[in-house]
């Protein structure tokens, strides 16, 4: 019963409830100086780190608190910045105990009551990463919500938990200078790099490090951190040497969200989530020495775009980076290459698979599965062996890595096996059994998630790690280039079920149940951005991937607007992505819709300590603005906020501003082979600006932060999308035009704080 109603609710457009008036303070006596509040938000947070809600008030004054309703039952300083803006910090685990809970969100003093619905990720364990010490004892794996790394002892099977620092981001194994092994970690939201000396009983050593980080390879004594607020690689010093000394050998910055990285004679290969291209940077300076991307002659070899590689258009986002010493070619997993517009408007290209990397002449080539999603790769060099998982079915493949690299006649046939990844007894599945492995279904393996690998000293036993079923398989690899490699055994890491059908809704999310290569995560990464795709039935065009996280109480969705709340959006794409062949079930919808209901926004990284805008902000290209005085831009003479309105920033965050689709002046589609779209103009929906400092690129049309080469390829035009959206098409979308060159700055600096 509760399950049916669940699906009835997700169905129908959520409304902004109304407002509970609870007993006014009159301010000093004056009844028409009360003190209101307005709105909160985001009205989407998480339990796994501090977070910033902004208020929205009437005669607000300095002293008051934000006070959140039960289970929390907390207060929190809200510091005023003028009559009409607040701002609080949470902290904690908030002591939630329901995936989702509604909290009545009030002023301590005065009238109005809103509501956020706080989510309690810090029981919902996300298992990242896995790599194994260098002296080969140790097997260590993180789980990113948790603020936890395990160790498993190799030889007896033993698993140990630990705390780190606030939401590991990426693990590397490497030996010191005192020849001992270590593990590193480094974190999302702790500007931390912690060493933990397996050698020397687990002791920890901290390195000061970008917050913010997503990736981490070390060499030669060097940690080189990714981030993904400033888009930057550093490169940091673990030599041993005075405590107080700069560490920091060298930034850069790189194309936007970098994750995936790898080293090689050549240099650092460092991926980009939200452009799609691999860049190599100098290992000694940190300069781009190149930036490799799919183009019009990348040869596609196997599934369902093999046909269209000549209207490649650009990459999409590099999962996994691998190097190989002997072939002098770094291995790629990736869903792309990303075709464009094409004669027979084949669209939405998945073909998940794995692109080769050469440093000076770009992408040899993509060998595509035509179905699942590559995810992981791990290289054994000494056999030409690549190991390969697939989290969308569940398996992991292996791939004769030289037949890849060479792209001889047998590359169509370079993979050697598939193994796959059962799921523990007793773990439930989303459908009867009966109906996995079958009328082109995926089997049952699909619940496993294998997400990290490691291989032995002696290369003969493969663990992988799974990140639904929280397990560590093994896989006995020792025949594998014959074909004969075999699951063994697998043992428990960590409890995945304490919120059962939001696992269920990620593993649908993940899942390619019809084999068709079409996921969630293959069109949103991890529930965000990535680039642009062709893509939607009418009208058929390019268009901007959007990020899910937050968009709950941003409906309508696609443009025109086709799906009206998430539950509806995840039976109709759900079945779409499936072909049909299958479609979503009752629990399946009220599962996927749980779980992609509950991606909120990542803590806004450009705010102060309090919450609060500061007033002096650095933007990506060098120049100075204060969010303060832009905000009083934003809300006046730029007139950004007519369609932009607090706290989700978009028109769409309440039914009485909802559905409006609008020409504002920005491009309606990007000019690439234009014969081959619909071009059709029927208005656009307005974006939320919540959470933009991390979007790349901007508008329906992906023209703030990309451009159309004369080789039909679409490139990087800026790294920072939010200035060509503010400045290039005003006066019709918005008013820069009115505006000094420092009051634009301002306007920006505001806009990266939201």
């Amino acid at each position: 019963m509760h399950r049916f109603l669940l699906v009835s609710w997700v169905l129908v457009s959520c409304t902004k409830p109304d407002a509970v008036v609870s007993a006014a303070v009159p301010d000093a006596g004056a009844v028409h100086r009360s003190i209101r509040l307005v709105s909160a938000g985001p009205r989407l947070l998480s339990n796994q780190t501090d977070q910033a809600i902004t208020v929205v008030g009437e005669h607000l004054k300095p002293g008051l608190t934000l006070d959140l309703g039960a289970p929390i039952n907390a207060k929190f300083p809200l510091v005023v910045i003028d009559e009409t803006h607040g701002y609080a910090k949470t902290h904690g685990t908030l002591g939630l105990t329901q995936p989702e809970t509604r909290v009545d969100v009030l002023l301590s003093e005065g009238t109005g009551i809103e509501h956020i619905v706080f989510i309690d990720d810090t029981q919902f364990p996300e298992l990242m990463g896995l790599v194994k010490s260098d002296d080969g004892k140790t097997l260590a794996a993180i789980s990113s919500t948790t603020d936890t790394y395990f160790l498993i002892d190799v030889k007896t099977r033993a698993v140990t938990s630990h705390a780190t620092d606030d939401g590991p981001a990426a693990i590397a194994a490497f030996t010191d200078a005192k020849k001992h092994s270590c593990l590193a970690i480094v974190h999302q939201f702790s500007p931390v790099l912690r060493v933990i000396d397996l050698t020397d009983n687990l002791k920890e050593t901290t390195f000061s490090a970008p917050k913010n980080a997503s990736g981490l390879v070390i060499k030669d004594g060097v940690a080189y951190v990714a981030e993904q607020a400033r888009d930057t690689v550093t490169a940091i010093d673990l030599t041993p040497s005075a405590a107080n000394e700069d560490r920091t050998k060298w930034t850069a910055q790189v194309h936007p969200n970098p994750r995936e990285m790898t080293w090689s004679p050549q240099g650092l290969w460092v991926g980009s989530l939200q452009t799609g291209a691999v860049q190599l940077l100098d290992m000694k300076t940190g300069a781009v020495l190149n930036t490799i991307e799919p183009d019009t002659k990348t040869p596609i070899v196997g599934g369902g775009t093999s046909k269209f590689s000549k209207y490649a258009m650009n990459g999409k986002a590099p999962r996994s980076l691998s190097y190989s010493s002997k072939l002098k070619v770094a291995f790629e997993s990736t869903i792309g290459p990303n075709i464009g517009p094409n004669p027979e408007k084949m669209e939405v290209s998945m073909n998940g698979g794995i692109s080769v990397l050469d440093a000076k002449n770009g992408v040899l080539r993509h060998l595509g599965f035509g179905s699942g999603v590559t995810e992981t790769l791990l290289l054994d060099d000494a056999r030409g062996l690549l190991f390969a998982t697939d989290i969308g079915l569940g398996l992991v493949r292996i791939i004769d890595a030289k037949k890849l690299a060479t792209g001889d006649a047998s590359a169509a046939t370079a993979q050697i096996q598939e193994i796959e990844i059962p799921t523990p007894a007793g773990f439930p599945h989303f459908r009867p059994d009966a109906e996995f492995g079958s009328d082109g279904h995926a089997s049952t393996s699909l619940h496993s998630g294998p997400r990290g690998l490691a291989l032995s000293k002696d290369g003969a036993t493969l663990s992988v790690l799974n990140r639904f079923t929280g397990t560590l398989a093994t896989l006995d690899v020792k025949e594998a280039a014959k074909g004969k490699a075999k699951f063994v055994t697998q043992i428990p890491v960590v409890d995945t079920l304490k919120q059962k059908t939001r696992r269920m809704g990620e593993i649908l999310y993940f899942a390619d149940f019809g084999k068709t290569a079409l996921t969630c995560d293959a069109c949103h990464i991890e529930g965000h951005t990535e680039g642009i795709l062709f893509e939607k039935t009418s009208p058929l065009r390019i268009y901007r991937v959007p990020t899910i996280r937050g968009s709950r109480d941003t409906p309508p969705y696609f443009t025109p607007a086709s799906t009206f709340s998430m539950g509806e959006t995840m039976k109709v794409v759900g079945g779409r992505n499936r072909f049909h062949n299958g479609n979503p079930t009752p629990l399946e919808i009220e599962s996927l819709t749980l779980f992609g209901s509950l991606m909120s926004l990542l803590p806004n990284p450009f705010v102060g300590a309090d919450g609060a805008p500061m007033t002096e902000l650095k933007l990506p290209d060098g120049t100075t603005g204060n969010p303060r005085a832009g905000q009083k831009l934003f809300e006046g003479k730029a007139e950004c906020s007519k369609c932009h309105p607090s706290p989700e920033f978009t028109l769409d965050q309440d039914l009485a501003t909802r559905n409006q689709f609008l020409d504002v002046g920005t491009p309606p589609f990007m000019p690439l082979r234009g014969d081959m779209q619909d071009t059709r103009f029927q208005g656009f929906g307005t974006p939320a600006l919540a959470g933009s400092w991390d979007v790349f690129p901007m508008l329906t049309s992906g023209l703030a932060g990309l451009e159309v080469k004369e080789d039909e390829t679409v490139r990087v035009a800026t790294t920072f999308p939010a200035r060509v959206a503010v400045e290039k098409w005003a006066p019709t979308h918005g008013r820069a035009d009115l505006l000094s060159p420092q009051e634009i700055h301002d306007l920006l600096a505001y806009v990266m704080s939201l």
